[in-house]
């Protein structure tokens, strides 16, 4: 019998979600055996590690980090490093320089599934996945190995409110007690204050945020027209501005908008779905309104903020996205999408490959029984239960993924070698 160990292990952690998360992890990682090390980049990294003697603090300078990472990984003879997100300045160098010393990269991002689930991957996610290489008869293939059956998600799992309390509470941190970390440089072309006061204005609109949704959502419901969504992503965000062909929402507004003046039938209306953490950095509303008009289409264009996207998916003719992970719930559904950015889920066999405007006019329908068996490899394979956030799913997630990340096989390797684990079957909560 082979038990999970960490024995002679030595992870080495950088920056991970905002909230306890990566703490909880670490300390975990330390009952198997593990050695554990963290590396904080300013004063929101270290407020959530509460295991002092395991910091380190990283005061340099930017241009410093690569030659100061090799040093740390030969002085604390790391075998494995953890992030969350591949694609940030100090995680790239980093990922760079840990491949070329074999090292295991272990990668933590929003779920592929998500509300319900997290990505863990090693190496990359999204665009630099494995699973863009992959082929849906090649994960067929890998699931003739497995008889479970794809579990299905909670009624319930955190909370948004939570999400946007810890980042706040990140910005905070750095924005006011981050004297020890002069060099800090954030990721995103913001300043960490005016990334505060966008969550805070978030926070204290949220009421406000909330009523406006509804009429909206309700608006387009009992209007008893036929209708496209739009789902829009965060303009900062990686999978955004690293794997798709735009540099600004603006741009992809404007050629949704143009592609369905263009094709869609007269009595069709278009609806842009914000994202859920749309903060306002970049003014949506007024690109969408400026595009319709000039399209010639203002009185068939809608803006929703927010909200849940099933109840606007329920009678959607079609999708368009740029790579958001929120095309899964379309595909579920079976409603056809046309996406135009890098994404795990861009398979020819479920996304549509029309011009816009043939799209708009007649969307091609996806193969959802290939679309099923994608989705239940990913659930046996990279996509964990549970969230970074809440508690309970802090809680849920943790009862898998360090196993996970014990053996010696990467969560494709491991279904395909019939070394995974059994997955929970995860019960409804009501």
């Amino acid at each position: 019998m082979t038990k999970a160990t960490g024995s002679r292990r030595v992870f080495l952690f950088l920056q991970g979600p905002h909230g306890p998360f990566f703490h909880r992890l670490g300390a975990m990682l330390r009952k198997t055996g593990a050695e554990v090390w963290r590396v904080g980049f300013n004063a929101g990294d270290r407020a959530f590690w509460f295991h002092p003697r395991s910091y380190i603090p990283y005061r340099g300078r930017a241009a410093d980090w690569r030659a100061t990472f090799t040093r740390l990984i030969e002085e604390k003879r790391v075998t494995d490093i953890v992030l969350y997100g591949d694609v940030r300045p100090v995680h790239a160098d980093a990922i760079a320089e840990a491949r070329a010393r074999g090292l295991t990269v272990h990668v933590f991002e929003e779920g592929y599934l998500r509300p319900y689930w997290v990505t863990y991957e090693r190496g990359g996610t999204n665009g630099h996945s494995r699973l863009m290489q992959m082929s849906v008869p090649e994960m067929q293939k890998a699931l003739e190995l497995s008889d479970m059956e794809a579990p299905l998600p909670p009624a319930h799992w955190g909370d948004m409110r939570q999400h946007i309390f810890y980042g706040a509470l990140y910005h905070w941190f750095v924005m006011f007690r981050n004297g020890d970390y002069r060099n800090f440089q954030p990721h995103r072309s913001l300043t960490v204050f005016q990334e505060f006061l966008l969550y805070l204005k978030r926070l204290v609109l949220m009421p406000l945020t909330w009523a406006g949704r509804i009429v909206a959502t309700q608006r387009i419901r009992l209007g008893g027209f036929p209708y496209h969504l739009a789902l829009m992503q965060l303009e900062h965000d990686s999978s955004f501005q690293k794997h798709s062909p735009f540099t600004t929402m603006t741009e992809f507004i404007s050629l949704v908008v143009d592609g369905f003046a263009s094709g869609a039938p007269g009595h069709h209306h278009l609806v842009f779905k914000a994202h859920p953490l749309e903060d306002g950095r970049v003014n949506v509303r007024r690109a969408i309104r400026a595009a319709a008009r000039r399209a010639g289409v203002a009185e068939r264009v809608h803006y929703v903020r927010g909200g849940k996207l099933a109840q606007l998916l329920n009678d959607a003719r079609s999708a368009v996205t740029v790579n958001s992970t929120a095309a899964q719930q379309v595909l579920w559904r079976g409603i056809p999408i046309k996406v135009f950015g890098d994404a795990v889920y861009a398979k020819p066999e479920f996304v549509s490959t029309q011009p816009l405007p043939d799209f708009f006019a007649l969307p091609s329908r996806p193969d959802n029984r290939a679309y099923k068996d994608y989705r239940r490899y990913l659930l046996e394979t990279s996509q964990i239960p549970g969230g970074f956030y809440s508690a309970r799913g802090r809680r849920q997630l943790l009862r898998q993924v360090v196993d996970m990340m014990l053996s010696p096989d990467d969560p494709y390797d491991a279904l395909s070698r019939g070394t995974a684990a059994p997955r929970q079957q995860l019960r409804l909560v009501r």
